[in-house]
């Protein structure tokens, strides 16, 4: 492969991502150390026209009506409903935002715990997966650009002379690392 196409295409990609891989790397870095960001956390009560039931339409409605006291728009993730000892719930995820609805002990009101995350949050949880599904693919893009950069620069590094047997040495002490550090896990 031409090394002077190479380096251009390694230096365009590393530039188009570089906003997402400092994302990624910083709060990976501080998620790592339990800094996570912070939720801010109201509860807040929804009048119903029935009890709730085991319905997800019904609940993801009552999650919204409490999510729009907050001002907040629709969680980003999925929706989970759950029914143990007969105690209805759904929990709604997402980057931004999120909410839990519960019963209360009137059958006519429901409980929304709703979260706002703070940009660190926010990001985080992006990190996590908890984005749109166009946040997914810019995130598979770029594993796969992250993939194709290291990839180019040993291929730059083998096609060297002078730094042939330092790409392959540091090569062998990286793999060496990544096993070292895997088992001490």
């Amino acid at each position: 492969m031409n090394r002077v196409f190479l380096t251009k295409l390694h230096l365009i990609a590393a530039a188009i991502m570089f906003p997402a891989i400092l994302m990624f790397l910083v709060t990976g870095a501080l998620y790592t150390w339990g800094n996570t960001g912070e939720w801010r956390e109201e509860t807040v009560l929804v009048p119903l026209e029935q009890p709730l039931a085991e319905d997800e339409a019904q609940l993801k409605q009552v999650a919204l009506a409490g999510l729009a006291q907050q001002g907040l728009s629709a969680p980003s993730g999925k929706t989970k409903v759950s029914n143990e000892d007969g105690e209805i719930s759904l929990s709604w995820s997402g980057a931004r935002s999120e909410a839990k609805v519960v019963a209360t002990d009137d059958p006519l009101v429901a409980e929304v715990e709703v979260k706002e995350a703070s940009l660190h949050r926010w990001l985080v949880q992006l990190h996590k997966a908890k984005g749109s599904t166009a946040f997914k693919i810019y995130a598979t893009v770029l594993a796969i650009v992250l993939f194709l950069l290291v990839l180019s620069g040993v291929i730059m590094g083998l096609q060297v002379k002078a730094l042939r047997k330092l790409t392959i040495t540091w090569s062998v002490v990286g793999a060496a690392a990544f096993v070292g550090f895997v088992l001490l896990g």
